[in-house]
C-alpha cells in the first residue's frame, strides 16, 4: 500500500512499485499522522526531512508585514512539502504548515535522500524537477502579492488564467476560498470583482469571467 501512494508523488514517478518496495526495505523512514488544524511545521523551522503527503492535504500560510495571514498553498496527496528548503545554507520552512483535514505525512530523512540520489537517477531528476517548479511556483506567488491593490492581483490573475488567446475564464473556487488565496476578506474581494464589472474591465457570470477590456487589466497591473 504504501509503495503505491509513494509512487504516485512527482519524486517517485516513474519508478514501479517493485523497486519501491526494493527502497522501503533499504531506507530509514517514519509515517505521523496530524488531525484538522494541527501544525505540522511553523515558519523558520528546520528542514530536515523530505516530507511527502500520503492522505489528506495541508496549508501553507504566512504572515504580511501588517499580521494578517496569507495564504499561499494548499499541498495535497500525493505531493512533497518544502522539497526545495531540504538543502541549502538557510534550510528552513518558508511558511507555517497546518493539517486541513486529517492527514498522513511520509518522512525521509536528509542522509536517505542523499543515499537515494546516488543509487537511483530517476528519483534525482524527479527531485530536481520538483523543486524546480516549486521555484517558479514561489517567483509567481512573490509577484502576484508585490500587487499593491485587490484589484491589480484581480488583474493579474485573470489575465495570466486567460492566456493572450482566450476572453474567458473560470475561477477554480468559490469567491471566499478565492478571497483567502488573495488574502483579503470576502466583502472585499466580492467589491472590487463589481467595480471591475461597473468600469467596463469586465462580465461577471457566477465563477464565469470575461475580459471586455484588456488593456485596462494591463493599466490596472501597472500601478
Amino acid at each position: 500500500m504504501l509503495s503505491q501512494q509513494l509512487i504516485q508523488s512527482p519524486v517517485f514517478r516513474g519508478i514501479s512499485a517493485e523497486e519501491m518496495e526494493l527502497i522501503l526495505e533499504k531506507i530509514q523512514y517514519r509515517i505521523r499522522k496530524y488531525q484538522k488544524g494541527d501544525m505540522v511545521a511553523f515558519r523558520e523551522d528546520r528542514c530536515e526531512n523530505l516530507m511527502i503527503v500520503l492522505k489528506g492535504s495541508v496549508k501553507g500560510e504566512m504572515l504580511d508585514p501588517s499580521g494578517k495571514t496569507i495564504k499561499i498553498e494548499d499541498i495535497m496527496a500525493p505531493y512533497p512539502i518544502a522539497s526545495a528548503f531540504l538543502f541549502g545554507q538557510k534550510n528552513q520552512f518558508p511558511v507555517n504548515v497546518t493539517a486541513n483535514a486529517d492527514v498522513e505525512i511520509f518522512f525521509l530523512d536528509k542522509q536517505s535522500v542523499i543515499e537515494l540520489f546516488q543509487d537511483n537517477k530517476v528519483f534525482l531528476v524527479n527531485y530536481l524537477n520538483s523543486i524546480s517548479n516549486r521555484s517558479q511556483f514561489l517567483a509567481q506567488k512573490l509577484l502576484f502579492l508585490s500587487f499593491k491593490t485587490i484589484k491589480g492581483k484581480l488583474a493579474n490573475f485573470i489575465l495570466k488564467q486567460a492566456a493572450p488567446d482566450k476572453d474567458k475564464i473560470e475561477l477554480p473556487k468559490s469567491q471566499a476560498e478565492m478571497a483567502q488565496f488573495f488574502g483579503v476578506t470576502r466583502p472585499s474581494f466580492a467589491r472590487s470583482l463589481k467595480e471591475m464589472e461597473q468600469e467596463g474591465m469586465i462580465e461577471v457570470n457566477r465563477r464565469e469571467i470575461k475580459i471586455i477590456n484588456r488593456q485596462s487589466l494591463i493599466r490596472l497591473m501597472q500601478q
